[in-house]
């Protein structure tokens, strides 16, 4: 029984040993997400797209509410000229229906900007996630390229936080923190103006 005891002692121990050994041996590198995410030009030029689209929207949606106003100033000028003492009952009845007509089409106008808004706001829904989308995935391939390159085991984004607001990684001396040679291939094709929309690929 002794026996059996200090073997497993023994064994337990070496097996501690060589895992401890094996995480020595393992190599893990670090890299701000944010900090490539928000600093690659891509995103500039792919978020100056988005609000050039989005100010376009809210002109088009300003021009539909103006024409919605207007239609409301002639819907409220004819129902006020129903009551003209003078004019004859035939006339009175056309404006009525005149008035029911133009009724109709403000809340045909009204449920048409109702729907336009909504589709707006999914269509730049969808545009910044594609935007995001698309970047996340070309800094993950170059993530991924220079991780084999350095013969990283593992890779963690220091950003990077928990469910409870708190940092995922607590300590990180920056010695394989490779952020900034990332951000530099990422830009290294800056254009000189990043506001323009980024070319697409050939």
């Amino acid at each position: 029984m002794k026996f059996t005891l200090k073997s497993f002692l023994t064994g337990g121990l070496l097996m501690i040993f060589l895992s401890g050994a094996a995480l020595a041996d393992t190599k893990i590198g670090t890299v701000d997400l944010r900090k490539l995410f928000d600093n690659y030009w891509k995103t500039k030029a792919a978020q100056a797209a988005i609000q050039e689209r989005a100010a376009q929207l809210d002109k088009d949606d300003k021009a539909m509410k103006d024409d919605l106003k207007k239609g409301s100033d002639d819907y409220q000028k004819l129902l006020s000229q129903i009551n003209d003492p003078v004019i004859s009952n035939e006339e009175r009845d056309r404006r009525k229906l005149t008035a029911e007509e133009k009724l109709k089409q403000l809340q045909g106008s009204k449920t048409a900007i109702e729907q336009f808004e909504r589709q707006a706001q999914s269509t730049l829904g969808e545009q910044r996630q594609r935007m995001r989308d698309n970047i996340l995935g070309e800094i993950k391939t170059a993530v991924n390229a220079k991780a084999k390159l350095e013969n990283f085991a593992l890779v963690l984004d220091s950003a990077a936080e928990t469910v409870n607001g708190t940092l995922a990684v607590v300590y990180n001396n920056g010695q394989n923190d490779i952020t900034e040679t990332i951000l530099s291939q990422l830009n290294a094709g800056t254009p000189i103006d990043v506001t323009k929309p980024a070319p697409s690929a050939p």
